[in-house]
């Protein structure tokens, strides 16, 4: 995760308490507020109720003590008028009262069009929701009943709260679900949350449901909750970026600059902008000083290089030099030779002499490069010297060459340039018109190669083994520990083999 967003996310978490709090402060007064809302709502609600209740209890009384007179006496007035005398108060409202027998014959009041109003068991009070009122039907004992009704206005009169009280809503419900709405809340624009508050009123199924606005979720209240989350954000966004650009860009920039550093080069951490941390600055000031100095050293080291090539090309060319020297002594002295043997003598020292030149000048042909030396063409030159230097007599001397390209390295040249030279001189030494061949082929592993030389001439025979013994075993044997290898001779074929370590192909 890139470092800004990690400082973003760091921010953010650290500042959230800050926003929590606020916000549950918030809730804490937003709670306070629906408390004092639940507490009106309650006072208003029992009041209510208690008034509705009364009343109804009251009515359903006169009902019950007059339905049971008639009963006894249909013609009883008296009792008629009490009844109507108890409802006389609520006339003026629509309220209207009927009691009558089991055919139907109202007996008092008047007649109250409730088809669909079941008849209740003797005794029993059911209520109803018809039209815009209530109708509550009080059952007798012969199928008689009483019945009255109350308009939603006169039942919304009864159920006001007295003194002052805050918009509410008002509605009986019955225990079917039915409900008669006596106040309806106003509506409101505002996002608002609702109390409810449910009192029964002792008739069976019949309550009053009312209804107060909580605490209004108010367009300051919603400003401020969106600015708590604002600031929080905005304090995480405004920190993420002061420490973006006072740190992380600079870093970054300072970053590419080293990151695109070439040795000699001075770093300038001033390449890309102003860098605004000081701690920055003084940082990129250092790596420019460090670079200075690696300029400084980087300078000395190549002119200490340039004198070092040069002392090394000298030195290469006074040892040329003084090979060459040598081999011309060795010839001038083997041209004043008195006898066979020692003209043979001188030569074969100047075949050694002039392994060691060819394997010197190639490792200062290729010195520049370092790769190492190409084994063929050094193994050419040297079979070319070798037929160059053989007597009069060895004319006949015959060198094939099957050799893949190799390279290896001075040491290897060196070792193996004397070993060829000792197996063609100890083939030459027993028979003088000897064919030989060499060849040289790479191994499965990739850094090895076989170097084989074969000859009739190097075929096991007593000759063959009072030279090893006298003269070539032992240099023979030295040479091959000197590469690290084993030195193999086969008498019947007359070949001898061995491996070497090669650096690669060019």
């Amino acid at each position: 995760m890139p470092t800004g967003a990690k400082v973003f996310l760091i921010l953010v978490a650290s500042l959230l308490p800050l926003a929590v709090i606020a916000m549950l402060t918030n809730l804490r007064t937003t709670r306070f507020a629906d408390a004092e809302a639940q507490a009106r709502l309650s006072a208003a609600a029992q009041e209510s109720s208690g008034a509705l209740a009364t009343t109804l209890a009251n009515h359903v009384a006169e009902l019950r003590e007059g339905l049971g007179a008639l009963e006894r006496n249909p013609n009883d007035a008296p009792s008629c008028t009490r009844v109507a005398g108890a409802l006389a108060a609520y006339s003026e409202t629509g309220t209207r009262f009927s009691i009558a027998d089991a055919t139907g014959t109202v007996l008092c009041g008047r007649r109250l069009n409730l088809s669909s109003f079941a008849q209740p068991r003797a005794g029993e009070v059911r209520a109803t929701v018809t039209g815009d009122g209530l109708a509550l039907r009080v059952g007798g004992a012969s199928g008689s009943s009483a019945t009255v009704f109350y308009p939603a206005v006169a039942l919304a009169q009864l159920a006001r709260p007295s003194g002052f009280v805050p918009d509410y809503g008002s509605a009986l419900v019955l225990e079917d679900g039915e409900r008669l709405t006596l106040r309806a809340l106003a509506k409101d624009s505002r996002v608002v949350r609702h109390e409810t508050a449910r009192t029964e009123l002792g008739i069976e199924g019949l309550s009053l449901q009312m209804t107060m606005p909580g605490a209004p979720i108010t367009g300051p209240l919603l400003i401020a909750t969106a600015l708590l989350i604002m600031m929080w954000l905005a304090a995480a966004a405004i920190g993420w970026f002061v420490v973006d650009r006072l740190l992380i860009r600079p870093l970054r920039r300072l970053r590419r600059i080293v990151r695109d550093y070439q040795p000699g080069e001075v770093i300038d951490p001033t390449i890309y902008g102003h860098l605004p941390a000081a701690e920055i600055r003084e940082l990129g000031d250092t790596f420019r000083d460090i670079s200075r100095t690696v300029q400084a050293h980087e300078a000395e080291l190549a002119e200490g290089l340039v004198r070092q090539t040069r002392l090394t090309r000298e030195v290469h060319h006074r040892v040329k030099n003084n090979l060459q020297v040598i081999a011309s002594l060795i010839n001038f002295h083997a041209r004043g030779a008195k006898s066979v043997e020692a003209t043979e003598a001188y030569a074969s020292i100047q075949r050694r002499v002039d392994a060691l030149a060819v394997v010197h000048r190639h490792h200062y042909a290729e010195m520049e490069e370092t790769r190492g030396l190409e084994l063929r063409s050094v193994i050419g030159e040297l079979a070319s010297n070798i037929r160059a230097t053989a007597p009069d007599r060895t004319a006949t001397l015959g060198i094939t060459l099957e050799v893949e390209p190799f390279l290896v390295t001075q040491d290897t040249a060196v070792a193996v340039s004397f070993l060829l030279t000792e197996i063609i001189e100890l083939a030459m030494s027993c028979n003088p018109a000897a064919q030989i061949r060499i060849s040289m082929k790479g191994l499965p592993e990739s850094n090895r190669a076989t170097l084989r030389v074969v000859s009739p001439a190097l075929i096991d025979s007593p000759q063959l083994a009072v030279l090893l013994d006298n003269r070539y075993s032992r240099v023979m044997t030295g040479l091959a520990r000197q590469l690290r290898t084993q030195l193999h001779h086969d008498p019947l074929s007359g070949a001898y083999d061995t491996s070497i370590a090669v650096t690669g192909k060019p």
